[in-house]
């Protein structure tokens, strides 16, 4: 829907997590208007991370129109956000989603009487085939411009649920409070009904004194008395007869869809108690396979003999023009080199995310959310945690800041302390490379190997987390699964557009400057002369004193080391590193820095310690300075020991 009103090139996910921060684009036809994308809620009560990010946002920023939109399949359980939208009296439209799939299964809306109900403008829309999009625009720009309220605010009866006791418990309460609701800038209907919740940020807000306070609680023990129930459950039975009402007299019910029905099917398989789990190990192999093997590896090879057919074009020209062997050195050796090792890898990135966006548009990472709440639930995580760990394999910085929309702090900080175990998409080229090198017959069981041993790590970590540091249980887990679509063409290709886009804006800005930096470095000595022998430049200066600590797991090579510290810029700089300083990135160049064991503890040791600086800016910003420190420090010392462990065991059998 936000593409649709923008133009935007805006992933748009549909499973929870992926809106985490508000998101703007200037509307279409519309130059003087911009539209406000945030977090998708089910009520305005602060329960989750989403509902107070979009509540305040409408209450500070007191934007000029809402556009509601409410599935039309569903409009009973959508309708009780829009009945608080209205309380917040502000110009809103109410978009009625999905119309094709209700008008194709025999369902209708009386749309003028829904109008005359709610009192605000309804549009008919389809936001997937674009109907009904411009007739949307143009309301909403008209109840902005002119500034056009609701038509009502008041959806309790004095003769509705428990004889009108929560009729006489609002407005007794909205007269209380009139002059403080003012005065706060809360529209009074919105702060009466938020009371009776017991809302604490509008309490703090209205800076109530006792008696005002006092006052209140009896009027809301009085309601509750002559209702029979507690004030939430009398709030929410008033709010859904009235809803009831609506409905009756406006909605015809669509027959059960086919949709629906094939949904239910399906969901037999992919989310029954005993295939759930296999099913989900098995999709996610042929994503695999299908990246590193039958479609990914092809395309690789294609883009590897295209680029080093320009390394060697640009050489031969260098030679013939008779440029400075050291200049030369520069541009084949450092910047062509690093970035190009890493460029190869760009149609397996590509690839990936075809892939899960393929996932993610039809429904299926819902059910993955779902199935996988029980499982993490014995770490001590909800599925929501999943949500955040599953964007970590594509990027860790994105990922933690998902963590906002988690309903509790004790969730929050764990899920973020072990997304980066993650393997994100920046260690494929790393994986590929060596994988290629040493295990040749087995590439994608290695790489595979890799993904699970983050995962499994991961879960120890949480494990060990949830008896020290984040004692206590996990929020329960409510979510809707949509139903199963094909996926947009365009969505996806916007998906593996954006992500080709960013892969390469990254080769040539960090892993450019990073080949540059490491071909100077190797290239000169402490005075500025250049190096006959790599062992006598500042690199390897540099890299002698970190490489005993890297020692124990087999791999004491300056140039390892030096590799591992350049990938804290960027986990494809490990790469780029590599090429400059062995010259190639061939089997053979490797061999004599790895053996096939010491290769693979080299792999678990990236596959483990941080990503990359932004994502441990990313829990400072977060989280703050102390929690940044200690990521880094237990992903480090996890890479470590885990590394360790392998290179022991290794040693114990007879690998090594």
């Amino acid at each position: 829907m936000f593409n649709q009103l923008t133009g935007s090139n805006q992933h748009v996910g549909n499973f929870p997590g992926v809106t985490v921060d508000r998101k703007d684009g200037t509307v279409r036809n519309h130059p003087e208007a911009t539209v406000t994308d945030l977090p998708g809620i089910y009520s305005l009560s602060p329960y989750t991370g989403e509902e107070v990010v979009s509540r305040q946002f409408i209450l500070d920023s007191r934007p000029d129109a809402l556009i509601n939109i409410i599935d039309a399949t569903n409009i009973e359980r959508n309708l009780y956000l829009t009945l608080q939208l209205i309380e917040l009296d502000r110009p809103m439209v109410v978009a009625l989603n999905m119309m094709d799939e209700v008008l194709a299964n025999g369902g209708s809306v009386d749309v003028n009487r829904l109008e005359g109900q709610l009192g605000v403008p309804v549009v008919p829309i389809s936001a997937v085939k674009g109907e009904g999009i411009d007739e949307l625009v143009e309301h909403a720009v008209h109840v902005a411009r002119f500034d056009e309220r609701p038509g009502r605010l008041d959806f309790c009866t004095p003769d509705g649920p428990g004889g009108g006791a929560v009729h006489r418990c609002i407005h007794g309460i909205a007269s209380l409070i009139e002059d403080h609701a003012h005065a706060s800038q809360i529209p009074v209907r919105f702060a009466a009904t938020k009371l009776v919740e017991g809302d604490e940020l509008v309490i703090s807000a209205l800076h109530l004194d006792k008696n005002e306070l006092d006052g209140i609680e009896h009027i809301i023990s009085q309601m509750e008395e002559e209702s029979g129930t507690d004030r939430l459950s009398a709030l929410a039975d008033m709010r859904f007869s009235f809803i009831e009402g609506v409905c009756q007299a406006c909605v015809t019910k669509p027959h059960e869809s086919r949709e629906h029905l094939r949904s239910v099917a399906i969901d037999r398989v992919l989310t029954g108690r005993y295939t759930a789990i296999p099913m989900f190990l098995l999709i996610m192999a042929a994503v695999f396979w299908l990246t590193f093997g039958a479609v990914g590896a092809p395309l690789q090879g294609l883009m590897e003999q295209l680029v080093g057919a320009g390394i060697s074009a640009i050489d031969d020209a260098l030679t013939a023009f008779g440029t400075n062997p050291v200049v030369k050195s520069l541009v084949v050796d450092g910047v062509l080199a690093g970035v190009g090792s890493v460029l190869s890898f760009l149609p397996i990135i590509v690839v990936l995310f075809l892939l899960l966006s393929i996932l993610e548009d039809s429904g299926y990472m819902a059910r993955v959310a779902f199935v996988m709440d029980k499982v993490l639930r014995r770490f001590g995580l909800s599925g929501r945690s999943f949500v955040p760990m599953l964007v970590g394999f594509g990027c860790s910085v994105p990922a933690i800041m998902s963590t906002r929309t988690l309903p509790s702090e004790h969730d929050r900080k764990m899920t973020v302390m072990l997304t980066p175990f993650m393997s994100c998409s920046a260690k494929l080229p790393v994986y590929g490379l060596l994988c290629a090198a040493f295990f040749p017959q087995a590439t994608v069981p290695a790489i595979v190997s890799l993904y699970v041993l983050g995962i499994v790590v991961g879960m120890v970590v949480a494990l060990v987390l949830r008896r020290t540091a984040f004692k206590g249980e996990p929020v329960p887990f409510i979510m809707e699964l949509p139903n199963y679509r094909l996926p947009g063409f365009k969505t996806t290709l916007m998906l593996a557009w954006d992500k080709a886009k960013g892969f390469v804006t990254k080769a040539f800005t960090i892993i450019f400057v990073a080949s540059v930096a490491v071909w100077f470095l190797q290239t000169f000595d402490v005075r500025m002369n250049v190096v006959s022998d790599q062992s006598q430049s500042l690199l390897a200066m540099v890299g002698g004193f970190i490489a005993p600590v890297f020692a124990p797991l087999g791999f004491g090579d300056w140039r390892a080391s030096c590799a591992l510290v350049c990938g804290l810029l960027a986990k494809e700089s490990v790469i780029s590193t590599l090429t400059v300083l062995l010259g190639s990135s061939s089997a053979t160049a490797l061999a004599g820095m790895f053996v096939p064991a010491t290769a693979y503890v080299f792999l678990v040791f990236t596959l483990l310690y941080p990503p990359c600086v932004a994502a441990i800016g990313t829990v400072k910003s977060e989280l703050g300075g102390r929690y940044a420190v200690a990521v880094f420090a237990l992903q480090v010392g996890v890479a470590w020991l885990v590394a360790f462990a392998f290179h022991t065991v290794m040693l114990a059998v007879g690998v090594l």
